[in-house]
């Protein structure tokens, strides 16, 4: 019987909240990256993860990925210019700001540094286990919401009205979504996870599992560039026609 899973990955305050479709699903929370790639390592098919995967050493700072959402998501994506590498491995603020104006002539937002560290272990990852870059990929919840939706939410995810436009749109996509966000909700009770972190990484997981529309990636697989590691920077997204 295949054993296969695919995971959404959303980095929080908890720490990195997973939803994971298998035989069945399942949410945990975990500290480190690493940790939750060696609890699914030898059946993960694809691990969709909300942080920058490929990033800019030195120059203009804006990955194409990131340049494409921010025209399709506007304000409703919260897309920042991630940090050039050097600047992600700095603990203060204006050490990689420094690093930021010198690599890449811009400046770095406080957003952007405030993921640093997330973007780090993920990097790291990738350059420590090649087994690992088969399988991660990056996604932004709210792409994938527009994805399934056709459209950006009216309203934050951390409230009421938030909440019940992305339920729909995942209801929409599988009947069975609400039960199955509800169930990874009471995986990870007695955590810090939020409700908003679960659906976050449900989105990223539903995502990343097979289903009636195509996997894509923004830019589109033919005209994905790669960062000076071999790293793609894209961003996936499930739609029946591209968001391009």
């Amino acid at each position: 019987m295949d054993d296969s899973v695919f995971v959404g990955a959303h980095w929080s305050s908890a720490g990195w909240v997973a939803v994971a479709f298998g035989d069945g699903a399942s949410a945990t929370v975990h500290e480190e990256i690493g940790r939750l790639w060696a609890s699914v390592e030898d059946r993960v098919e694809r691990l969709l993860v909300d942080v920058p995967v490929g990033l800019i050493e030195e120059g203009d700072p804006e990955r194409p990925p990131d340049r494409l959402a921010r025209e399709i998501l506007g304000d409703a994506g919260d897309i920042t210019t991630p940090p050039v590498r050097e600047a992600t491995r700095k603990r203060r603020y204006p050490a990689a700001q420094r690093v930021m104006r010198r690599k890449a002539d811009a400046d770095l937002s406080e957003a952007a540094f405030a993921a640093s560290d997330a973007i780090a272990a993920v990097d790291e990852l990738l350059s420590e286990v090649p087994e690992a870059r088969d399988a991660v990929g990056e996604a932004r919840p709210a792409l994938c919401f527009h994805a399934f939706a056709g459209g950006s939410p009216e309203h934050p995810r951390s409230t009421a009205g938030g909440y019940a436009e992305r339920m729909r749109a995942l209801a929409e996509f599988d009947a069975d979504a609400p039960p199955t966000v509800q169930s990874a909700a009471e995986d990870v009770a007695g955590t810090d996870a939020r409700i908003e972190d679960v659906l976050d990484a449900a989105l990223l997981a539903y995502t990343a599992r097979p289903g009636p529309d195509e996997l894509r990636t923004l830019p589109a697989e033919a005209e994905a560039t790669t960062d000076p590691t071999g790293l793609p920077m894209r961003l996936f997204y499930r739609s029946e026609g591209s968001l391009a």
